[in-house]
Order: C-alpha cells, then structure tokens, then sequence
C-alpha cells in the first residue's frame, strides 16, 4: 500500500465515522442522564428525510441540518415524557418510535426519492490542507466533519470538567442524591434527552446531505442507530472510548470496501456485514469481563485480568430507571 491510499483510507474513515460519532455522543449524553432512547434508528432515518426535503425544498443545507436536528430532539422527548410523566417503559416506547419514525420516512419522503438535491460541500482549511498527509487526512473535508472534531472535544470537556456535566452524571447515577441536593432530576432528563436526541438529528442530515447524499429507499444509514447504541456499551459510557469505537466501526466499513477491491473472488456481503458480528462480539467480550465468576478465576492471571479490566465497563446506575419525588 503506498501513501496515497493509506491516506485515502484515512481520509474515508475520519469522514464515514462522523454521523456515528454524533449519534452515539448524542446517545451517551442521554443515557448518561438515566435514560435510554431506543428509537436512534428510526430517528436517524427520519431525520435523514427531513433534512433532504428541507434542503431541496429551500436550496439551503443548513435549514436541512437544522430542522433535522430538531426533528431528532422532539423524537427523543417523546420517549424522556412518557417514561417522567406517563411512566411508559423507555425501552418499549423506544422499540415503538424507531419502527414508526422510519415508516415514516419512507412514507412521506417517497415523492423525493432519487431526486438531486444540494450537498454539502467540501471546504479545506487553508495551510492545514497543504500539510503533507495529514493535510487531506484530517483538513480537506466539509464543515460538518470539523464540527465533529469540536464536538468530541467539546461534549468530553463537558461531562468531565465542568460543573454542569458533574450534574448530568449525578443524576444518571444518584436522581434521589441530586435531589436532596436541589437539582430536578426529571428537568435534567427533559433537558439532555433533547439535546442527545438533536445530535442523533445531525446525524441523520449528514448521511443524506453528504455521506449518502440524496433520499431513496434504502437509504443506507438503515442499522446504524443500533451499532451507535452498541459503540455506547462498548466505550463503557466514555465520550473517548466511544468515538474510537465510532472510528474503529468505520475502519472496518472502509477496509471492507477496499478488500473488495484487493480480493475480487471473495463474495461481496462477506465485507459487507464482518464490521456487524464483530461489534456483536466486542459486546459479549464487555459482557463475559464483568462476570463475577471469570473474574474470581482470573484474578491470578495478570495478563487476562489486563484485558478484562480494559472491557469491563459499568451503565449509570439508574439507566432506564424511573425517578419519583
């Protein structure tokens, strides 16, 4: 392999891994907050259509993203106001609006399907883009991509080191603590559902306005929603560990495509589907690590106990739990 396609390799990996990271980060705040929004899938299908109807309808990119965005946050309040005020099972009304958040989609964005419509467009950053490498690598994208950088960074800061982020992870881990302390649990989860739910949004608009710019069925962003679900218990609930599982998941998309290339004999959905089962396989390694049982085996076993404490990760304690004053 010589430069050139290490660097397009890449180059394709930082940009298919960007709607991933939002969602997921999107998702790791909400759940980080005590809830579980399982309707990412359908959210991000949803979103993808209304950001390609909005676009195409007004010729502006950036009223696409921004009504996706709040397509997705009204979405995930649905789910944080049944669970507060109804007190319907997150998962179960999760399960429901995935299912009709894409049918959805597909029914009211069927009149655009395959239609042109705008794109975002590429927008190298002067000087860094000239760099050798790393220049097109990192720097010869669009905006949503470098937004996505600002984001990673931003949403770690957040969470760790500011006040409010020590909030957010009270409330997931203690709502009854935070409480006693003067903060409103249900109001947190109000607020940060929402916010998850805009950047699950986002993450819809970028596969329709530049991953896999247009609207059609399928539109190929299908599945998703699951692997970010997936990419949150994987990075253990840690903003850092969940966007290298997001590159890790692209770099076995993208290689996918290139061993296509490099090995034309071997059957095509072999590439296609090997990112799914070994992301399955990373969540029964997590799973296996915190047994009490193979820990209790391994705890004489320097080099295994290594590994599980790498993979052993613990949800915010009231994850999916409802909170009563």
């Amino acid at each position: 392999m010589n430069d050139f396609s290490a660097m397009m390799i890449l180059s394709s990996i930082i940009a298919a891994a960007c709607p991933i990271i939002f969602a997921a980060i999107g998702e790791t705040i909400t759940e980080k907050s005590g809830v579980i929004n399982l309707s990412l899938d359908g959210t991000i299908l949803l979103s993808a259509m209304t950001a390609f109807v909005i676009s195409y309808s007004t010729g502006s990119v950036f009223l696409g993203f921004f009504m996706a965005s709040l397509v997705g946050g009204f979405v995930a309040l649905i789910v944080v106001f049944f669970s507060i005020y109804l007190r319907v099972s997150q998962v179960a009304v999760g399960f429901v609006l995935t299912l009709t958040c894409r049918d959805l989609a597909y029914f009211i964005g069927n009149p655009y399907s395959r239609l042109l419509g705008p794109q975002v467009q590429p927008l190298p950053i002067p000087f860094l883009s000239d760099l050798p490498f790393i220049g097109t690598a990192f720097f010869s994208h669009n905006v949503v991509v470098y937004v996505c950088y600002i984001f990673f960074f931003f949403s770690w800061f957040y969470i760790e080191k500011t006040p409010m982020g020590h909030i957010l992870k009270a409330v997931g881990e203690h709502p009854h603590a935070a409480y006693s302390r003067g903060i409103h649990p249900h109001r947190i989860q109000l607020i940060y559902g929402f916010v998850g739910g805009v950047f699950v949004g986002i993450a819809g608009a970028s596969y329709s306005l530049f991953m896999k710019a247009g609207w059609g069925r399928p539109q190929g962003c299908e599945g998703i929603g699951w692997i970010a679900l997936a990419l949150v218990i994987f990075g253990g609930w840690n903003i850092s560990r969940v966007v290298i599982g997001c590159y890790l998941f692209s770099f076995l998309q993208v290689m996918g495509i290139f061993f296509q290339q490099w090995f034309p004999t071997f059957p095509s959905p072999v590439f296609q589907v090997a990112p799914f089962p070994l992301m399955i396989f990373s969540l029964v390694i997590i799973h296996v690590s915190q047994n009490d049982k193979i820990r209790e085996w391994s705890k004489d076993k320097n080099v295994i106990l290594f590994f599980l404490n790498r993979f052993s990760h613990s949800a915010p304690a009231h994850l999916g739990k409802r909170f009563h004053v």
